[in-house]
């Protein structure tokens, strides 16, 4: 086969390849989602069942995605789903602090170390919480935050809502206000509200958000993206597809007419 042979071989397949996708892109991503915020629900329970070398390797893997402080994520097989700060006060969930102090020895640190203190926002409470992945007391926490379990959850629930015959292809992209207003807003004002109220820029009382309010907050960014990005998604790929069908018509008709002449 001339190189020229091969380069045609291949282009064909890459287009068809590509038209494969055009037309199944939904499935595709909706798995791709799937995968992305199934496998940080699997990390703990890989843990509790023993299986604590895959598990560390989610962990790993998510590590520069998301920040996993503890006091910010959702645990499994434990005393409690979370372990929020104090700061949150989440009467019905003892804070992390509470837990993690009780348990914190000098023998668990260097030679001379003194004990962290985990009731002050510092590098002591954002080290160890990070590395902190859970125990037998406390259970598993998840290997992304409570928010971003949220944000990407809601984007699966969106894909899979999407997929429904009479929702594809007829809903529009959400208006750029309602975005803002439900996306970007309570996202973003407890964001930024909670950031700078921490070191170093300490504007104002330090809050920590609850555990559910990352949650509402997480689920309506991520609802809101999907309801944004998947038609303008569906419109690209229906335009691709049918430039891709056509580019075939117009070669099977060119080898019919070589074959006739």
């Amino acid at each position: 086969m001339s190189a020229s042979t091969q380069d045609k071989s291949l282009g064909i397949r890459l287009n068809r390849g590509l038209l494969g996708f055009a037309r199944n892109w939904l499935k595709v991503v909706t798995l791709i989602l799937f995968l992305y915020v199934g496998l940080p629900i699997a990390a703990p329970i890989l843990m509790h069942f023993g299986a604590t070398g895959p598990a560390r390797v989610i962990y790993t893997m998510y590590s520069p995605l998301c920040h996993q402080f503890a006091f910010r994520s959702w645990f499994l097989f434990g005393a409690q789903p979370a372990y929020p700060r104090a700061e949150a006060n989440f009467p019905s969930l003892l804070p992390y602090e509470t837990f993690r102090s009780n348990v914190i020895t000098a023998s668990d640190l260097p030679v001379g170390a003194p004990i962290p203190n985990l009731s002050v926002w510092g590098a002591d409470l954002i080290t160890l919480s990070r590395a902190f992945i859970g125990d037998a007391q406390m259970g598993y926490k998840m290997a992304l935050c409570e928010r971003d379990i949220a944000i990407y959850g809601a984007l699966f629930i969106g894909a899979l809502l999407y997929s429904i015959p009479g929702v594809r292809g007829r809903l529009r992209p959400v208006p750029f206000w309602l975005y803002v207003l439900l996306g970007l807003g309570p996202i973003g004002l407890d964001g930024f509200s909670q950031l700078l109220s921490e070191a170093p820029f300490s504007l104002w009382t330090e809050r920590e958000t609850t555990p559910l309010f990352r949650v509402l907050t997480g689920t309506l960014f991520g609802l809101m993206n999907a309801w944004l990005a998947l038609p303008y998604f569906e419109e690209s790929m229906r335009q691709l597809a049918s430039d891709m069908t056509a580019k075939f018509a117009r070669r099977a008709a060119r080898n019919v007419s070589q074959l006739t002449a």
